[in-house]
């Protein structure tokens, strides 16, 4: 098996600050390990307050050359870096599958999605509009101008870690901001190889930062007390969320969090079950069901209810499990020993109340981070996995008769991401929209992530949208101008 972190020189796998790859001043470094195997595959450069700080000084040193650089020249360099994503997909998701363990094929989707956004917010960069009205009482005019917040800082999880970076970059980038990237520890390679190729299609030095750290606590608290910073974008759990809120509270900076899930996915009697099936094992095992907008409780009609159950047990016992660079593997290792353990304590925890176990649900032994695919039905109500987020390849099976009952489980959680819904009646569907506590709905089908449409939701979920239109506008401020003109 060839090295795939041979695409990434070990001089571009220290800190990116302004026009240079640097070292963190301590000198510390901290391994990267392939959670296939338990070993380490690269060591990278551990930041502190200080190497953060100076990425800042950097970020706030090229804003303003940034900001005033033409949208088409902006344009251009996103085209430039989805293009290079594109012809170098290849060696991208190879490194993404061995430092965050997903599929190959898996990975290969991921880079196509995350360069989706440079083209899309490459689009968006020269439609960014103002307006220009008379005001209602005449004798003066109204002129809004958008212009860029400033730097950003951006903190991004290990599960996308190509993706959820360039759905940040992106969009700041095309809005003209200059930003600061503190990937997740765990994948830091990955977003080290984003700005090696960000600088090579010519993007200005101090416009894309990035700051690796096992410190992350202290270096993104330094940055947002810090007055220059302007915007904070992160993507994690909602515990971590709620923190970083309080501190960007104290210098009331722009914030768009995109938080926890714990979405519910409905299957009703008059479901096209092949279609509802083929959604259910997207929305449930994508990623290894590591993702926000996973299937974490699946409640089914009753009348279909055995059915739908026997045939997606049959679907989840045929994945086969292994290393993710393998020809054949369809569900790779979890991205900790941490996550495998949390998974088997909430499978145990629902087999105690009385769930039944039709697929997977023990252990493997052996190296690696692996958990097998795995149903259980007749979970109760009080098992903790139907309140807390799964983040696994882990799928319980509920009954429901009657749509009230269903939309009042759903809705039964501080969540409020994304739902799904199978169903082949209209107006059933359109109850099921309005019914439901989420920013986001799958109507037949288990994919709603799209760089054009808006990312994002309600409750405890989050705050503010990523991707389509409404992704530029979190990176815009707007000056209003009273001019009089009798």
């Amino acid at each position: 098996m060839s090295d795939p972190t041979n695409v990434l020189a070990p001089e571009h796998r220290r800190l990116r600050i302004g026009d240079a790859w640097r070292d963190a001043a301590s000198g510390a470094t901290f391994a990267v390990e392939d959670p296939a195997t338990g070993k380490t595959i690269a060591e990278v450069a551990d930041a502190g307050v200080v190497d953060g700080l100076a990425a800042l000084d950097a970020a706030s040193r090229a804003a303003g050359q940034w900001a005033a650089t033409p949208p088409r020249k902006r344009s251009e360099l996103l085209t430039a870096t989805y293009r290079a994503l594109t012809e170098r997909s290849e060696e991208v998701a190879r490194l993404i599958t061995l430092e965050m363990g997903k599929p190959l094929a898996e990975a290969r989707a991921e880079v196509a999605y995350g360069a989706e956004f440079f083209r899309w917010f490459a689009e968006e960069a020269v439609r960014v509009e103002g307006r220009y009205s008379t005001a209602p009482p005449g004798g003066y005019r109204i002129l809004t101008v958008p212009k860029p917040v400033g730097p950003c800082v951006f903190v991004t999880p290990w599960n996308f870690p190509l993706a959820m970076g360039a759905r940040k970059i992106a969009p700041a980038l095309a809005a003209g901001c200059t930003t600061i990237t503190k990937p997740a520890a765990q994948t830091p390679l990955t977003m080290l190889l984003l700005a090696r190729i960000m600088e090579e299609v010519g993007v200005p030095p101090g416009v894309v930062n990035v700051v690796t750290t096992k410190r992350s606590g202290e270096v993104v608290s330094a940055l947002l007390a810090d007055g220059r910073t302007r915007k904070l974008s992160f993507t994690g759990s909602t515990e971590v969320g709620r923190i970083l809120l309080r501190q960007a509270a104290d210098n009331v900076l722009r914030t768009s969090m995109e938080l926890g899930g714990n979405a519910a996915l409905i299957v009703c009697a008059d479901a096209d079950l092949d279609v509802a099936l083929d959604g259910a094992m997207v929305a449930k095992m994508r990623n290894i069901g590591q993702s926000c907008v996973a299937a974490n409780r699946i409640y089914v009609e009753e009348p279909v209810r055995e059915e739908f159950t026997a045939r997606f047990a049959e679907r989840m016992a045929a994945l086969s499990v292994g290393h993710g660079l393998d020809d054949g593997v369809d569900v790779g290792a979890l991205i900790d020993a941490v996550s495998v353990t949390t998974i088997d304590d909430l499978v145990a925890d629902a087999v105690g109340r009385g769930a039944r176990v039709l697929v997977g649900g023990e252990r493997p032994d052996g190296p690696g981070h692996f958990y097998p695919p795995t149903v259980l039905t007749d979970v109760p109500d009080d098992a903790r996995m139907l309140q807390a987020e799964i983040f696994g390849p882990v799928a319980p099976i509920i009954s429901f008769t009657s749509d009230q009952e269903v939309i009042a489980k759903a809705n039964d959680t501080e969540y409020g991401l994304v739902g799904y819904v199978f169903t082949r009646d209209l107006r059933r569907a359109l109850r099921f929209i309005e019914g439901l506590d989420t920013g986001m709905l799958g109507v037949n089908r288990g994919l709603i992530s799209d760089p054009s449409a808006p990312f994002g939701g309600v409750k405890q979920s989050g705050i503010g949208r990523e991707g389509s239109h409404e992704g530029i506008l979190e990176y815009l401020d707007l000056t209003y101008a009273a001019i009089d003109l009798p």
